[in-house]
């Protein structure tokens, strides 16, 4: 089995490597120039943004290398705080003091087409798992439920 590597491109308003492509485009929304930068697979762009007018004033100015790889630092940068912000919306976590203990309460929720499914659980100051039950997506960990839960005895939540 061969695997098809594309051929990098350099061209005023096209630039790729194997995993970038970036494409200048006309700005919609102006006369001016964007740039949209596509992660290998991808239909929609990972980053749009802005591109700098030619001497012209009225072509935009090409690519060249060092903007290339500006742009896919910026590129993978963007990616990464948007999969830094979709963790922190989708597992939370808040610590406990139960008689002197630490108590670890975290909401973990795995997002699907046809129904977010989600578990709550419990862990020691060591690591050890003291309870683990399935819940509602929508269930809104905070420091008052966590202490509920624990004062129950980690009986099944709503």
């Amino acid at each position: 089995m061969t695997v098809d590597i594309p051929e990098p491109i350099q061209q005023a308003r096209v630039w790729s490597d194997q995993q970038w492509t970036a494409r200048v485009i006309k700005n919609e929304d102006d006369d001016g120039w964007a740039v949209a930068m596509y992660l290998a697979g991808e239909s929609e762009p990972a980053l749009v943004g802005p591109w700098t007018m030619g001497r012209d004033k009225k072509n935009p100015k090409p690519l060249d290398t060092a903007a290339f790889n500006t742009l896919v630092k910026t590129a993978k940068e963007v990616i990464r705080r948007t999969e830094q912000q979709r963790h922190a919306q989708l597992n939370k976590n808040v610590t406990v003091a139960v008689d002197g203990k630490q108590i670890r309460v975290a909401l973990a929720i795995v997002p699907d087409e046809e129904g977010a499914t989600a578990a709550l659980s419990a862990q020691d100051e060591f690591g050890n798992e003291l309870a683990r039950q399935a819940v509602h997506p929508a269930f809104k960990l905070n420091m008052a439920s966590a202490q509920a839960w624990i004062a129950s005895g980690f009986e099944r939540m709503h």
